[in-house]
C-alpha cells in the first residue's frame, strides 16, 4: 500500500506578537550539548506519500452551505475553478461522493484526495534539545519549512512532528524562515500552548540569533547597536518582501540589538537580539544597515530571488557563497508555562555555517 499524507488536523500556530520516551530504533543521540542537555535527533523516514488527503469538519456557521462555497472558505488560496476540479476529483462528504452543489451540514466531514506533488528534497532530521511535559525545544535544520504550502507537504516540520509524536496535540509556538536553522518551541498541550502564546504577546520570550554578514561592522568590543526602524511590506513584485517603512505609511515598530562576536576577512559574525517579532526583521535590518546576511536570496537581490523561485537551486548555483542564508536561532529564554520560572536553551552554530567561517581564515 502506498503511503498517504493526511492533513486533516493541521498544527495550531501561535502568533509571535507578531517541540517522553520512544523506541531506541527511532532515535540517534549526538554529542552536542546544550546547557548539559543531550540532543536527540529524530531521523527522516524514507516513505513518501503518493496521495495527499485533506479533510475539514463543517462548523455550525457553515451549516447548509454548498460544498464548493464551503471549500472556498476553507482553502482561500484556490480559485473557484480549482475548487470545482477538486470536487469532481476524489472528494466525499461523510464517505459519500459529492458534487459542487451538495449541501453540507454542521459536524459533517468533507474529505478530498489528490496525487502528492513532487517537492524539493529537504532535511527531515530534527534535534530534540529538551523534553518537558509541557513543551519540546527542537533544533530545526535549515531548509525545512514549518507548515504545508503549495510547494511543500511531506517535507515540513509539522509533518515530521506528526510522524514522530502521533498521539500528541502539538502546537508550533512561533515561526522561523525555511532557510533559518535553530531553536523552536513546540507546546505539548493546549494549556501550555495558551501560556506560551501569552508569553510571546507580552514579549517575555527572548531570542538570540547568530548571523554572518557581508562586510566588517565598525563596532567596538562589547559595543551594541540598536536598530530601531519600523518595517512594512515593500510593495514590490515579490509580495513577501519587507522593507523599512514609516509608521505613518503602515510600518510597524521593529527593534534589533546587534553585537559583533568575531571579525573575518570581508565578513562579520554578529549576535542579534530582536525586541520585536516582525517578518524578516533581522534580515531587513542588517541589509538596510549595509551588511546583508551571507547567502540571502531576497535581500538585497529581488531578481535573484525570482530566478530561484521560478527555476530552482540549479539556476543560481555559484551565484551565492552559501546555498542558504547564514542565520541561526542560537538561544531562547522564556517563562516555563507551568511554573513561570525562566528557562533558557542554546544551540551551537551548525556545521555548514561553522565551515564557511573556517574557510574565511
Amino acid at each position: 500500500m502506498q503511503p498517504t499524507a493526511e492533513f486533516a488536523e493541521p498544527f495550531a500556530e501561535l502568533p509571535d506578537a507578531v517541540e517522553d520516551t520512544w523506541g531506541e530504533e527511532e532515535v540517534a543521540e549526538t554529542d552536542d550539548q546544550h546547557h548539559g542537555v543531550r540532543t536527540i535527533v529524530l531521523p527522516a523516514t524514507s516513505d513518501r506519500p503518493s496521495t495527499i488527503e485533506q479533510s475539514f469538519v463543517v462548523e455550525p456557521e457553515c451549516h447548509g452551505y454548498r460544498l464548493d462555497r464551503f471549500l472556498q472558505k476553507k482553502i482561500r488560496r484556490l480559485s473557484r475553478a480549482r475548487i470545482q476540479r477538486v470536487i469532481h476529483g476524489d472528494c466525499d462528504v461523510e464517505g459519500r461522493k459529492a458534487r459542487p452543489n451538495t449541501r453540507v451540514y454542521s459536524g459533517q466531514r468533507v474529505s478530498f484526495r489528490r496525487p502528492a506533488p513532487s517537492e524539493p528534497e529537504v532535511p527531515r532530521n530534527i534535534g530534540i534539545v529538551h523534553t518537558d511535559p509541557d513543551f519540546y525545544v527542537i533544533d530545526k535544520p535549515a531548509g525545512l519549512p514549518i507548515h504545508p504550502t503549495a510547494r511543500y507537504h511531506y517535507s515540513t516540520l509539522t509533518a515530521v512532528l506528526r510522524e514522530r509524536f502521533p498521539d500528541e496535540a502539538l502546537q508550533v509556538a512561533h515561526r522561523l524562515d525555511r532557510e533559518t536553522s535553530g531553536l523552536m518551541l513546540v507546546a505539548r498541550n493546549p494549556e501550555s500552548g495558551s501560556r506560551l502564546k501569552i508569553a510571546f504577546q507580552k514579549r517575555l520570550v527572548h531570542k538570540r540569533y547568530l548571523a554572518i554578514v557581508v562586510g566588517e561592522l565598525p563596532l567596538g568590543d562589547g559595543e551594541e547597536l540598536l536598530i530601531d526602524k519600523p518595517l512594512g511590506t515593500a510593495g514590490t513584485v515579490v509580495r513577501v518582501r519587507v522593507g523599512v517603512r514609516a509608521v505613518a505609511d503602515g510600518g510597524l515598530p521593529a527593534q534589533t540589538v546587534v553585537r559583533v562576536l568575531r571579525r573575518f576577512p570581508g565578513h562579520t559574525l554578529v549576535e542579534c537580539r530582536p525586541h520585536t517579532g516582525r517578518q524578516h526583521q533581522i534580515r531587513v535590518h542588517l541589509w538596510d544597515l549595509g551588511y546583508p546576511i551571507v547567502g540571502d536570496k531576497l535581500y538585497p537581490d529581488e531578481e535573484l530571488f525570482m530566478k530561484w523561485s521560478e527555476e530552482g537551486d540549479a539556476a543560481i548555483a555559484g551565484l551565492l557563497p552559501l546555498p542558504r542564508h547564514a542565520l541561526h536561532a542560537a538561544g531562547i529564554g522564556f517563562p516555563h508555562p507551568r511554573s513561570g520560572e525562566l528557562v533558557e536553551f542554546s544551540a551551537d552554530l551548525p556545521s555548514d555555517l561553522a565551515r564557511f567561517l573556517d574557510e574565511l581564515i
